[in-house]
Formats: structure tokens, C-alpha cells, sequence
């Protein structure tokens, strides 16, 4: 087994890759460099990208193809580490160094975890997130620190319960991953003619299994039908490229119908750079870390050697490899150069893209004319970030049953903190996280409330053969407790990179206990953390007052936990993902790509399948709500609300939309959203279509919009305007192309379509002939 992710690096590794690398810009004042093209501020970024490639000798070219680039002295390009990670906050990795000595750049900001923070269907929240993320990226590069590039977001859709990297991605739903990747790369890489940092969406493509059943990510081979994988799996990476024209993609370990990732032609080249124009700005393309060894005969038995190996990812559009130092073979891009295999014209096309990324996040310009080179220690953790961490824990947070214990007066109380992550702070973080400046935990918040409280441990997933130390100790702080709160759910110990899960019902351990602790009869609240196992024993038992799911909440999650408890902040999160119930995991091999019903299987997510425990977007309040949906679309002229298909597409304005689905459907559709009780709170609308439209089966909802009301006071109307693109509205053939089709569609408000007996529904007709917005590029025999 080979430890390829950044969590399963030893730390001896990550600090040796750290010592021979201290980010530094290039001399463009004094060394080499300064009198050519690369450091002329005034020629085109693509100009100064060529010349640099010009000065190098081929030596030097095959030196720098690599994550760990060597750079070269003899003209002044100083080494590169292309490894950075900042998926919720500036992280760990070969490229980032923190200060294991105390002081300054010892930590960054932690925030929630992306699956978290996709639960607050916030995207303001998450475009400010990325920006304070980086502005301490790029304070930490300023130091010395860290690069310019990151390998994030992780974009993936959670498909399936089971896969142990789940937690880092925004969810199962392709339309609100891509609203928080709009949301994200804006933040990280900026709005200014220079790019803050160079972002990476993360894994291209139909990528999530780890490790199941003996089957690995380094060798599955994703079988994906073309109407799955432009539907599903690719819409997240569509608006990465083709709308968000993000810096940098990294391509996956998996192979996909056949061919590894990192070697597909098809993907890389004829739809990522071709039916998507992701070339206006030479954006470059990653490999996952050592996925290019996978394509020898123990992996995907792509290729013989690795010089082949290597010669398939750079002529397929690869432009950089991962590698993880000791994990030998390496890259070998001089056998493959050597042998023929790779061109020196193909290495060149590499050099390019790499270095004009570089060069577009101002590597190769004096400091005085970047707008963040002046960033420092002074911008890492500042209160603005602390606040801003703490409401993105709170705001995640959902609410997956009150039987109105909360919220709840901790005043003149004693409260029992039980469970492992009750006191421990670092399982809050989740994967990919730096050193945080502090774990505000369950305990921490307590203590800041002055309250009395007892604290007992309590299992993860331990066996049956494993010896109880925690009921005993459990039970007594409960005992002597009004109020029990216990802590517990999975962490990265059941589910994480390199490691699916078996199973989705609660650790038995966990179970049983909680069990004992509701047989006490007092309030008892269960907060889960990390990834969704079956509610029903908690939903059902009568005894277990609330649920809180909180996923990970970060740095300030114990404090927002409590905030949410004593009703300083109202839970108004929603679900990103299915609940599935436990038995789905025999109904569904992990391996199974397909999305839709078969006789075989019951479908995955929201749109497909009918029996969740909760499903996708269940959230519940503290307060009550109204939703009324205006009715935009009667007019004197169109008193029956339908459309002709062809007059939609004409009225769109082609000046401003370049593609046929971003176009609005109508003017915006207005949500009123009444809180009818007595309490304060955010609200989500999330708006749904159904409707028997386009090929079967048909798909029992699809999210077409969604917006977070922030503060609704009691007796007040807040007015939600939502747009509706004709994409949204579309469905996708068996080929992968994308119609709007005509036929009867219903739209309704919140998750169940219930609030449509208050007016929180409308519908309307489309006519004419089905209109093609997206001519799907057909796979070619690679």
C-alpha cells in the first residue's frame, strides 16, 4: 500500500521536502533575468512565458516537469514546489511551511471543511472565505513560506456515502457544487489583473473511491455512460474551466472508460481545452500525486515502463506531476525524452503553461506592483478571519430533530460533555488542514459560559472484543448532569482519503452508549461530527431529545456548537448529501457509477432516489416559516404560462451570455419568505423543478436555484429573487448533449414541495422543438 495522500505522508517527509525548498520570486531587478523579456512587466504574459522556456537547455526543461521543480541557477529561476494545499485554510504539504517554533506563520485559519460549509448554501460566505484564505496564502508565499498555487477545491460529486473523501467536497448535487465553485475560485483567485493564487479543481474526473473492498483509486477503472459524465460528474469542472477560467486542473488517479485520466486525450484536450475554451490563458493541468506510476502493468497496465508512462501524460495534456519523494519509480521524463517518446516541442508546450500560470500570479514582477506583496504576518488570523471561521462552523451546522429541548437555557445548569470529541479539538478540523491558531472545542465554549459541567469520553468505532472504558465514566457525568450532550458520529479514523467506509449505520459502540444515556430520561442532545451514518435509532427514539449534524466544523466548531444549542445562533443549514439508510450499502456496490434506478439498483442522490432517512436539503428550525412563490410568468399576453422554446433562446443577450445555458429563463423569480414564529433566523430557499420532460426516467427534482436570507425577524417578509438559467431547466441525452425540452414543469420551494399549499409553487409549459444548448464532444479510441 502506498501512502500517496498528504495525510499519509510521514512527517519526516513533508519537513525534508521543506528544507531543500524556501519559495522565493525571481531576481527581476538584478539577477539574470532582469534585462529579458520574462521580467518586462509590459510584454504579454504568454511572451514572457516563451522566452523563459527559450533560455533553458533541455536538461533544464526535463528538471522542471515535475512538482519539485529544480528551476535553473545558470539564468535565474530559483526552485519551485508546486504541492500547496489550502482546501478550508492554508495546510500542511511539501510546499507550505509553518513555524514549528512558535510565532509568526505557526498557524492559519481553519475554517470549517468544505462539506460543512456547503450545508450554509451561503455563497457569499463561501467567495469570503476563499479571499481571507487567499490573503494568507499569499502572506505565507511573501515569507518564504508557501507557493502561489493550491491544489484547491476539491469539486467531486459525494455520490455515494461510503467514500471516505466525501467531507472535502460541497456535496452530491452538481448545481450547488458549481455555485460554490463560482463562489470560491472568485475568492481565491481574485478579480485583479494579477491572480491572487492559482487555484486547482480537484479531481478530474469521475473520481471517488479510495480504497473498498480491495479495490483502489490507483487502479479502478470509472465505467461512466456519456450521459452520467457530462450530467454528473462533469458540470463542476465546467464551470471551473469553461466560466470560471480557473488557473490550474488536476487530473485523477482513476481511469475513465478504459483510459487513466492523466492520459486521456479526450478528456484533457477535446473537452477540457477544446469544447471548453480553457486556453485563453494557457491554464496548466497536474496529475494527482504519483497517478502517472499508476499507468504501469501492477496499476492500470497502461503502459509498460516509465518512460512510457511519462511520454502518455505530457502528450495526452498533462503539463506537471505530483510525485511523493521515496515512492520510486519516479517520472521519468528523460528516459522518455531520451527514447523518442517525448518531444522537446511537447515540453516546451509544458514550460509554457506552467510558467505563464506563474508569471499571471505575478512571480516574475517587482513587488511594488503587485497589489499582494505587501501581505504579511500581520493579515494571518486577524479578527475579521477568527469571526469569520466561527460563522462558517454555526452556519453549516444543520438541525436534524428538536422535540423542542432547544434551544435551551444553560443558565443555573450542569451540563455532561460526553463522547471523543467532547475535549479534543484536532478531529474538528477534518482532512487537508494546517495548524490552526486554537481549537475552540465543546469543553472550550462551555468554560466560556461559566457553567458547571462533567466531561466523560466515549467510543469511535471499536469492536465487540474491545474492553468498555467509557460507559461507566460516561454514566456517571451524566448522572450528575441536568442536561447531556453527547459527541460523537465518525472522524477520519472510519472515513478519509485512502479509506472508504464498509458501512453507514452508527458504530455499534457509539450506539449502545448513546442508547444507555437515553435510558437516563434526561434532555439529551446528539452532535454528530465528520460524515452521515443512519439517523433512525436517533430519529425513532424518543428519548433522544435533538440531533445536530455538524460535519467539521473547524477551529471555532465547539463554540458554534454551543451557540447553536443555547440559541445565540439559529440553525438554518441544510443537508448537501442523501441520508441514506444503512441497507442501501448491500443494495449498491461502491464501484457502480450510474446514477439512475435499474432493476438492479435504487439510484443515487436526491434525483433518483425515493427512501432516504432525510433527504438532501433537510434542515429544520427554531422558528416557523411561510414561503409564497410570486407568479412571474402570466402576463396579459400569456395568461396560460407557456413558452416557446425558440423565443426563449432568441431573447437572451448574446452580448453578455456566450453560452446558450447561462441564458435567464425569465426575469427573476421572487420567493417570499415569512417567519411566522417568534425567534430570529437565516433561511435557505432552495427551489426545485420536476416534471415528465426529456428522456426517461425521469428525475424526481432537480435544484435549479437557492439563497440564504440572512436574519428574518419574527412577523417579517424577506423576498428572495432568484434566477433561473435555461441550463438549469435542461436534461441531458444518452450521447451526454444538453436540451431544453418541452412539456409541463413544475417549480416549488424547499424540499418536499410542501410549502405549495401556502403558494411556494408555480408551473409552466414549454413548447416547439426541444433546443440544443451543449453539443456533447463523443469519445474517441485512445
Amino acid at each position: 500500500m502506498k501512502p500517496l495522500s498528504l495525510m499519509n505522508l510521514a512527517l519526516a517527509s513533508i519537513l525534508a521536502a521543506q528544507s531543500a525548498h524556501g519559495f522565493q520570486y525571481p531576481d527581476c531587478a538584478h539577477g539574470p533575468l532582469a534585462n529579458t523579456t520574462v521580467c518586462d512587466t509590459k510584454a504579454s504574459p504568454p511572451e514572457r512565458a516563451a522566452e523563459l522556456v527559450r533560455l533553458l537547455n533541455i536538461t533544464e526543461k526535463l528538471s522542471n516537469l515535475v512538482d519539485n521543480s529544480l528551476g535553473a541557477e545558470r539564468v535565474g529561476l530559483p526552485s519551485y514546489q508546486w504541492w500547496n494545499e489550502a482546501l478550508h485554510g492554508v495546510a500542511g504539504s511539501p510546499g507550505v511551511t509553518f513555524n514549528r517554533t512558535g510565532g509568526e506563520f505557526s498557524y492559519a485559519t481553519s475554517f470549517a471543511n468544505a462539506i460543512t460549509l456547503s450545508a450554509a448554501f451561503d455563497d457569499d460566505l463561501i467567495f469570503d472565505i476563499g479571499t481571507v484564505v487567499s490573503t494568507e496564502a499569499r502572506a505565507f508565499a511573501n515569507a518564504g513560506r508557501a507557493g502561489l498555487d493550491f491544489w484547491t477545491p476539491n469539486i467531486n460529486p459525494f455520490k455515494d456515502p461510503r467514500w471516505g473523501r466525501g467531507s472535502e467536497t460541497p456535496g452530491e448535487d452538481p448545481f450547488r457544487i458549481k455555485g460554490y465553485t463560482k463562489a470560491i475560485l472568485a475568492g481565491l483567485e481574485g478579480n485583479q489583473a494579477i491572480r491572487k493564487v492559482i487555484a486547482t479543481c480537484k479531481h478530474y474526473a469521475a473520481y471517488d473511491l479510495e480504497r473498498w473492498k480491495g479495490i483502489t483509486r490507483y487502479r479502478f477503472d470509472a465505467i461512466v455512460s456519456s450521459q452520467d459524465l457530462s450530467e454528473y460528474y462533469l458540470p463542476p469542472f465546467q464551470q471551473c474551466a469553461r466560466d470560471s477560467k480557473v488557473g490550474s486542473i488536476m487530473c485523477s488517479y482513476n481511469s475513465l472508460n478504459g483510459t487513466p485520466a492523466c492520459a486521456s486525450t479526450y478528456l484533457m484536450t477535446d473537452i477540457l481545452r477544446e469544447h471548453w475554451g480553457w486556453k485563453e490563458d494557457n491554464n496548466f493541468i497536474t496529475s494527482d500525486c504519483n497517478a502517472i506510476q499508476d499507468f504501469l502493468p501492477n496499476q492500470h497496465n497502461f503502459t509498460q515502463t516509465a518512460a512510457q508512462a511519462a511520454a502518455a501524460a505530457y502528450k495526452a495534456g498533462t503539463d506537471t506531476v505530483c510525485e511523493v519523494a521515496g515512492y520510486p519509480p519516479m517520472t521519468d521524463v528523460f528516459g522518455a525524452h531520451n527514447q523518442t517518446l517525448l518531444s522537446e516541442e511537447t515540453v516546451d508546450i509544458a514550460l509554457r503553461r506552467l510558467y505563464e500560470g506563474l508569471i499571471r500570479a505575478g512571480y516574475f514582477d517587482p513587488a511594488a506592483s503587485s497589489p499582494y506583496r505587501s501581505l504579511g504576518w500581520s493579515d494571518v488570523n486577524t479578527p475579521v478571519a477568527q469571526a469569520l471561521a466561527l460563522r462558517s462552523a454555526a452556519e453549516g451546522i444543520v438541525l436534524l430533530k428538536n422535540d423542542g429541548v432547544l434551544p435551551v437555557t444553560l443558565t443555573n445548569k450542569t451540563v455532561a460533555l460526553i463522547g471523543h470529541w467532547a475535549t479534543v479539538g484536532r478531529q474538528m478540523l477534518g482532512g487537508y488542514s494546517g495548524i490552526p491558531p486554537f481549537f475552540h472545542t465543546p469543553e472550550y465554549a462551555v468554560q466560556q459560559l461559566n457553567l458547571t459541567y462533567y466531561t466523560a469520553s466515549g467510543p469511535i468505532a471499536e469492536d465487540n472484543n474491545a474492553k468498555d472504558t467509557w460507559t461507566t465514566a460516561a454514566l456517571a457525568a451524566a448522572n450528575k448532569a441536568d442536561i447531556v450532550l453527547y459527541f460523537g458520529g465518525t472522524d477520519l479514523s472510519i472515513s478519509a482519503e485512502d479509506k472508504d467506509r464498509d458501512a453507514i449505520a452508527w458504530p455499534a459502540a457509539q450506539l449502545s452508549l448513546i442508547n444507555k444515556l437515553a435510558a437516563l430520561g434526561k434532555p439529551l442532545t446528539v452532535i454528530q461530527l465528520g460524515d452521515q451514518v443512519d439517523d433512525t435509532p436517533l430519529l425513532t427514539n424518543k428519548n433522544i431529545s435533538a440531533v445536530l449534524w455538524a460535519g467539521y466544523p473547524g477551529q471555532a466548531g465547539g463554540t458554534a456548537v454551543l451557540d447553536i444549542i443555547t440559541g445565540k445562533t439559529a440553525p438554518a443549514g441544510r443537508l448537501p448529501v442523501t441520508q441514506y439508510p444503512a441497507a442501501y450499502t448491500d443494495q449498491v456496490p461502491l464501484t457502480e457509477m450510474a446514477l439512475r434506478p435499474t432493476a438492479n439498483s435504487p439510484g443515487r442522490t436526491y434525483r433518483w432516489y425515493k427512501a432516504p432517512v432525510l433527504p438532501f436539503g433537510h434542515g429544520l428550525h427554531y422558528t416557523t416559516f411561510n414561503t409564497t412563490l410570486d407568479h412571474p410568468f402570466s402576463t396579459t399576453s400569456n395568461t396560460d404560462n407557456t413558452y416557446s422554446i425558440e423565443s426563449l433562446y432568441f431573447r437572451c443577450d448574446a452580448k453578455t451570455v456566450k453560452q446558450a445555458d447561462l441564458c435567464r429563463f425569465t426575469p427573476a423569480i421572487a420567493v417570499n419568505v415569512t417567519n411566522t414564529g417568534n425567534l430570529t433566523s437565516d433561511y435557505v430557499v432552495l427551489l426545485f423543478v420536476a416534471g415528465e420532460f426529456g428522456p426517461q426516467p425521469y428525475p424526481i427534482k432537480t435544484l435549479v436555484a437557492y439563497k440564504r436570507l440572512r436574519d428574518i425577524q419574527p412577523g417579517e417578509t424577506v423576498r428572495a429573487e432568484l434566477d433561473v438559467t435555461l441550463g438549469a431547466l435542461a436534461r441531458v441525452d444518452l450521447t451526454g448533449s444538453t436540451y431544453l425540452y418541452p412539456g409541463n414543469y413544475r417549480l416549488f420551494v424547499d424540499v418536499d414541495g410542501g410549502a405549495a399549499e401556502a403558494g411556494g409553487e408555480t408551473s409552466f409549459t414549454l413548447e416547439d422543438e426541444a433546443l440544443l444548448l451543449d453539443l456533447f464532444p463523443q469519445p474517441k479510441k485512445e
